[in-house]
């Protein structure tokens, strides 16, 4: 049985590289290469929490179309245990504009809808012997929300680039015990992370890139750790959830805070080193 459960997208994107981002008036540039790939930020972290040999099971939503065969047989490939929920529809796809600095832009082409709110077959048991809970930012999780805070499994969440007012985050920021963000949208991460704290989470941690991490305990204590140095980035897509599963291994073989954020930071590295998600996604 696993030891994590971790519930959102996994999707099919087309990456695009550019030398800068496109800017918004009506102009033409090439691309500096283009590749297709598994996407998500659930597959994301399932597939570093497999590459670690943490037990995992990744419930996702997916469509009636060939992308989702297309999915399901990459995460297979991987070694990822995967419950997909079918919905009838197109899967999720993106289109990835990245800059040459790790700058993206996500263009959501396709998002599944699920058919019920009801919970998935098997998901409690899965949860009766789940060490956490991943409840990733999806209409499905959202739904999960209050079924899964009432099993007692820890619940952790990445709101990503939250803005500390949208209120589609606020479900899943007042159920988890351990939260993980990115600075994009905020101006004083500590500060919110202190806020996070003080409403009840164990640990809040903030993604700072090149910068590292920051996170604050439930003492109040700040902890903090730089990036691992990456001699040849090859691309970014993928590292915020590489550092999130190397935390989370870490802590459930008890690692403290200082030790799981350096963890975090080597499986990030790992996640910067080729241009899928994991590196167990590399063919040949």
């Amino acid at each position: 049985m696993p030891d994590v459960i971790v519930c959102g997208p996994a999707s099919w994107n087309h990456v695009v590289d550019l030398d800068a981002l496109p800017r918004p008036v009506p102009h033409m540039q090439f691309a500096r290469g283009d590749r297709l790939t598994l996407g998500g930020t659930s597959a994301g972290k399932a597939l570093h929490l497999t590459d670690l040999g943490r037990p995992t099971l990744l419930h996702t939503v997916v469509g009636t179309d060939q992308v989702a065969e297309t999915i399901l047989a990459a995460l297979a490939s991987a070694g990822v245990d995967v419950v997909a929920e079918v919905t009838d529809g197109p899967s999720e796809r993106h289109l990835n504009l990245m800059g040459p600095g790790g700058e993206r832009v996500s263009l959501y082409l396709d998002v599944p809808v699920p058919a019920t709110t009801t919970a998935p077959a098997g998901l409690l048991d899965a949860l009766g012997s789940a060490r956490a809970a991943v409840l990733d930012l999806s209409t499905r999780s959202r739904d999960l929300v209050g079924l899964v805070a009432t099993t007692g499994v820890p619940v952790w969440t990445d709101v990503h680039d939250h803005d500390g007012r949208d209120d589609f985050h606020r479900p899943f920021l007042d159920a988890a015990d351990y939260v993980f963000m990115n600075a994009d949208k905020l101006a004083a991460p500590l500060d919110f992370l202190r806020t996070t704290v003080g409403n009840g989470a164990s640990v809040a941690v903030c993604t700072l890139g090149a910068e590292g991490a920051v996170a604050v305990d439930a003492h109040g204590m700040v902890h903090r750790v730089s990036a691992v140095p990456v001699a040849d980035v090859v691309d970014t897509n993928g590292a915020g959830d590489a550092f999130m599963a190397g935390f989370l291994h870490a802590t459930l073989d008890g690692a403290g805070v200082g030790d799981a954020l350096a963890a975090g930071a080597a499986q990030a590295a790992r996640a910067l080193t080729t241009e899928h998600l994991s590196p167990l996604l590399d063919v040949g």
